[in-house]
């Protein structure tokens, strides 16, 4: 669970609807610091083959959705999502810089 300007955001419902999305292969979804609102959500997206997907469209896709304060503020797209040798995804590897 993430507090996000005083909001309980828990990042597995964002991530389920973004992995909706037809130019979506995977998504991983996580909180990051912010110096105004404690967290905000921060979306690692791996596009389906050639999509042509932006930050916005997700945003957007998210904004139609769910809840304005459920938005991820940041979206990044990596050709993959870092996994250990069983396929698990490391959430500790995407918590870097904020965009």
């Amino acid at each position: 669970m993430v507090i996000c300007g005083g909001e309980n955001v828990y990042p597995l419902e964002v991530e389920n609807l973004i992995s909706a999305h037809p130019a979506v292969d995977e998504v991983a979804v996580i909180g990051v610091d912010d110096p105004d609102f404690g967290q905000r959500l921060k979306a690692y997206v791996v596009p389906a083959g050639d999509a042509a997907v932006r930050p916005d469209d997700i945003k957007e896709y998210v904004r139609a959705n769910l809840a304005r304060y459920k938005i991820p503020r940041d979206v990044e797209f990596l050709a993959e999502l870092p996994r250990n040798a069983t396929g698990k995804l490391l959430r500790g590897q995407l918590t870097g810089g904020v965009k």
